[in-house]
């Protein structure tokens, strides 16, 4: 299957992020408070036609991160621009134009649809809030999307317990693009799904991407699904992003030791035995009281003092696009088991 065309690297970002913070607080103690920094500084840019993948382990800040996006959490800090237009603290008012623009695709097909609505009156909810009158009426235009998605117009009157987990997760694609958005926020669109029906998805999405030029921030936490559907990569942890890239430099030759972990922990099940699997020791330390300097340092093999002491700041460190937060990045190719392209959940990788 051809590779999705990569965006133009000189056009104008669509999304611009800068410096982007989510900190919830809680209490602690009977008097005391505190505050989880689920996202705790985030830089990056989506330009238009583009997929960017967030990846990471659970509770890195992923989904907090595309809810901010979409202005279904308010941000602690930083700025969020779409078009040029600064959206960080916008009011509903000044939002409803831009969700024409800017939509997302819940993780949960069996959630984030209402089960006492059909298909029809789902799909159709977003052309009606917003007021949009498409030729040819809204039942022909929720039918068209029905199509356009892989199901039976037919089955506009159904409700979604008739559907099936891939079924529904392609109702919640069709809702998504009712409005004609230019990006959609794609929350492990796959994940809750058969791995049979995985790539069906996977392969629909890259079809209306094609299609209809979307550019897309895809979060996800399989390895394969991200490297065949996404032209940049962003890996998080503890709320940061340690590495961000290219599709082919992050995968063929990462720089971060926490990037290198994940990747290696990619198995192989024609063989026995660990290979070039990196092994990480300890837990990951908590949100709610992030380690100084380096938030990896404390299960990093490379660690020293300065990781300690100083935050290494998210810069090439090669003089290319590539950028990496670490002191003494790594070279080279990352150890793996299969030759790299299987894929697993990024999860933990324990002693």
């Amino acid at each position: 299957m051809s590779e999705v065309g990569t965006a133009p690297a000189e056009a104008e970002p669509l999304l611009r992020v800068r410096g982007l913070a989510k900190h919830f607080p809680v209490r602690t103690g009977l008097r005391g408070h505190s505050v989880v920094r689920a996202v705790d500084g985030l830089d990056f840019d989506v330009r238009p036609g583009e997929t960017v993948g967030l990846v990471g382990e659970s509770g890195c800040g992923k989904t907090t991160t595309g809810r901010m996006l979409v202005r279904l959490l308010e941000p602690t800090a930083g700025t969020i621009e779409f078009e040029g237009r600064d959206i960080t603290h916008a009011g509903r008012r000044e939002l409803r134009p831009l969700r024409q623009d800017l939509q997302i695709i819940f993780q949960d097909p069996y959630a984030s649809l209402n089960p006492r609505h059909t298909v029809g009156r789902i799909i159709a909810m977003p052309l009606q809030v917003n007021g949009v009158a498409p030729a040819g009426g809204v039942k022909a235009r929720v039918q068209e999307l029905l199509e356009v998605v892989g199901l039976n117009p037919e089955h506009y009157n159904r409700y979604p317990h008739e559907f099936s987990g891939g079924q529904r997760q392609r109702i919640g694609i069709a809702r998504a693009l009712a409005l004609r958005p230019k990006l959609i926020v794609a929350d492990e669109p796959v994940s809750a799904l058969d791995v049979s029906i995985q790539a069906q998805v996977v392969n629909l999405l890259r079809q209306l991407q094609r299609d209809l030029g979307l550019a897309f921030v895809f979060i996800a936490h399989d390895l394969a699904v991200v490297r065949h559907f996404c032209q940049r990569v962003a890996v998080m942890y503890l709320g940061k992003i340690v590495e961000i890239g290219d599709r082919a430099d992050i995968y063929e030759r990462p720089q971060h030791p926490y990037t290198r972990a994940l990747l290696s922990a990619i198995p192989d099940v024609t063989r026995l035995g660990p290979g070039g699997r990196i092994r990480l020791t300890g837990d990951v330390p908590t949100p709610l009281d992030p380690p100084s300097g380096c938030r990896f340092r404390t299960r990093c093999w490379k660690a020293r003092e300065i990781c300690a002491t100083e935050e290494p700041a998210l810069v090439p460190r090669d003089g290319g696009g590539q950028a990496t937060a670490c002191h003494f990045p790594e070279s080279g190719p990352v150890p793996q088991e299969d030759g790299g392209t299987a894929g697993t959940a990024v999860e933990e990788v324990s002693k």
